[in-house]
């Protein structure tokens, strides 16, 4: 997720909407304590801008979960270049079946995303855990091991962003990127690229259709046969 400025003011933390108790079920008060730790910590660190915080709901989480619906069963899911947790932790939330691993270099993102992990009052039988690294070393694909699923939320454009996940991803594996319009707009140029570094079924896809202004379009590919 993409970093902004930041000021020493407490600008507050928003309620959920309405369609969040729908999203997160039993866990909403889980995702409503995530929210208050990006809305004070995550301004104050630098992780998220502080004129995000009034948009944390239908910006961020609500965004993030609506992955979820292209995310099959008790995957195994890596979320690369996590930042704040973006789209890996509301999706986790929204989807407790899964194991979710957050991939992240920098070391005070990694702090935030472990206090988040070990902080929140989450069930035990969640699986999170948290690897600091580049998707694109050998060393983060040894600890995360197998994965069905890689995720990421505006970290780079998608070929780029299919060459540091190469390593993460074995054939089968999907890549599940919340892009923006010009990327979306860009798609079709971009698939014989794509193509040509082993992704296969490449297709935009809306998700969170009953989410309103958190409704999105994502972008998945799966990786082919070696």
């Amino acid at each position: 997720m993409t970093e902004q400025s930041t000021g020493p003011e407490d600008v507050g933390s928003p309620p959920p909407p309405e369609s969040a108790a729908e999203v997160f079920g039993a866990l909403l008060g889980v995702a409503t304590e995530y929210v208050d730790r990006l809305a004070s910590d995550g301004v104050t660190r630098g992780l998220i801008g502080p004129r995000e915080v009034p948009r944390l709901w239908e910006r961020h989480m609500l965004n993030s979960a609506a992955v979820a619906e292209a995310v099959p069963a008790n995957a195994r899911v890596v979320d690369v270049g996590s930042g704040a947790g973006l789209p890996g932790i509301p999706l986790g939330l929204a989807r407790p079946d899964i194991e979710l691993t957050l991939v992240e270099p920098m070391a005070r993102r990694v702090e935030f995303l472990e206090e988040v992990v070990t902080g929140l009052a989450v069930p035990a039988g969640l699986r999170w855990r948290v690897v600091r690294g580049r998707a694109e070393e050998r060393s983060v694909a040894t600890a995360v091991g197998p994965v069905d699923v890689v995720t990421a939320r505006a970290v780079a454009p998608l070929p780029r962003l299919v060459g540091w996940c190469r390593g993460l991803m074995r054939p089968g594996t999907q890549l599940v990127a919340l892009v923006g319009a010009s990327a979306l707009a860009a798609l079709p140029s971009l698939v014989p690229e794509l193509e040509a570094a082993g992704m296969r079924d490449i297709h935009p896809r809306a998700v969170g259709a009953g989410l309103g202004d958190a409704a999105t379009t994502v972008v998945v590919m799966t990786r082919g046969p070696r």
